[in-house]
Parts: C-alpha cells; sequence; structure tokens
C-alpha cells in the first residue's frame, strides 16, 4: 500500500530556487536553539551555586528560609525543563528531525509533538513556573505587598485560562483537520494493528 508513495518521493522534483531559499532559512534558527543550550548551563552552574548556599549554610537557617531555597531550586527546575522542550521540541517541529526514535532516552512526548502540543506544554510549564512563585509569595508575604501579591495571582490565573484556550483550539483542530495530524491507515505496514476490522456476519 506504501508503493505510490515511494514512488512520490522518488519523482519529487527539486525546488526552485527562491522555494529553496525559503526553506533553507529555517536554519537560520539553529544559533537561536545553541544559545538556548548555553542558557541552560548558566541555569546549571546557578543551580549548583544555590545547592552549595543551602548546603553550607543549613545550620543557621530556619525551616521557613530553607524551604525558600528549595523552592528556588525547583523554579530553576522548572524553567530548565521549560528550556529543553523548547530546544528539543522546537528544533524537531521547525528545523529538522532528531533521528533520535527508537533511542531508549528519547522523550515520551517527542514522538507526537507539533506546534499546537509544544504550545501547550508550554503553557503548563508556564503555568508550574507561576505556581511555584506564588507558593514563594504566600510563605513570606510580609515581603511583599499587596499590590504586588494581587498581580501575582492575576498573571497566574492569566496563564491558566491561556492554556485552557489553547488545550480547547489544539483539541478543536485535530478533530477538525484529523488527516493532518494522523497518518494514513493505508500507508500502515503489514501486520499492524492499524487494518481495518472486517463486519462480524450475522
Amino acid at each position: 500500500m506504501s508503493a505510490p508513495r515511494l514512488d512520490s518521493a522518488r519523482q519529487r522534483r527539486p525546488l526552485r530556487p527562491l522555494p529553496a531559499l525559503i526553506f533553507m532559512s529555517r536554519w537560520l534558527q539553529v544559533p537561536l536553539y545553541l544559545g538556548l543550550i548555553v542558557a541552560q548551563g548558566v541555569y546549571v552552574v546557578l543551580f549548583l551555586k544555590e545547592v552549595w548556599h543551602l548546603v553550607s549554610a543549613s545550620m543557621t537557617l530556619d525551616e521557613t528560609n530553607i524551604m525558600l531555597v528549595v523552592l528556588g531550586l525547583i523554579d530553576v527546575v522548572m524553567i530548565s525543563n521549560l528550556l529543553i522542550m523548547v530546544i528539543i521540541g522546537g528544533y524537531e517541529t521547525f528545523v529538522s528531525r532528531l533521528g533520535v526514535e527508537g533511542h531508549p532516552d528519547e522523550p515520551e512526548w517527542l514522538d507526537h509533538v507539533n506546534a499546537g502540543v509544544l504550545k501547550v506544554k508550554l503553557s503548563m510549564a508556564l503555568i508550574s513556573i507561576s505556581s511555584i512563585h506564588l507558593l514563594k509569595t504566600f510563605i513570606s508575604p510580609d515581603q511583599n505587598s499587596t499590590h504586588t501579591i494581587m498581580w501575582q495571582v492575576i498573571i497566574h490565573v492569566a496563564f491558566l485560562l491561556s492554556a485552557v484556550v489553547m488545550a480547547l483550539v489544539d483539541r478543536l483542530t485535530t478533530h477538525t483537520h484529523p488527516k493532518h495530524f494522523q497518518e494514513p491507515v493505508g500507508i500502515q505496514p503489514l501486520g499492524s494493528n492499524g487494518s481495518t476490522p472486517l463486519k462480524a456476519h450475522d
């Protein structure tokens, strides 16, 4: 069933100069992702610095301050996870395939990532980061004014609403145009479970 697709791939004509130039322009994003990798390294240094501060001052800090330092470490980890999703998911979606299919360390979410899924995952990561900041604010409310706390809550709610809206839009898009998000049944390999079941005879 996949022979027509293979034949069409062999007979594919080379792109004209202008479309080829436009298509190749996606590689201009590579320095951006490399810059994010450098930022990831900076966050690693910051994390190790905060861990050393926590260990060295553990005998003098009270429980509240230790909790604030730990929440700061979790915040760094959340931002690092956000960077990983942007670097790996963005490169896979907008630049080129990574070719990690079948690798034991392949991220679970990478096999079904697309622009819509990536936006939803990034929104969830931003909500997690905002939740950590809110928790730090609520633990030490005396260090922030009522105006600051109110705006932090408003921003957090805005993140929640935007994530819900993007998830709904992605779901509606997937159901409205399923052919753009699913492989056709006819090109599945032989012996797969995607074959159309036969009707049961009376």
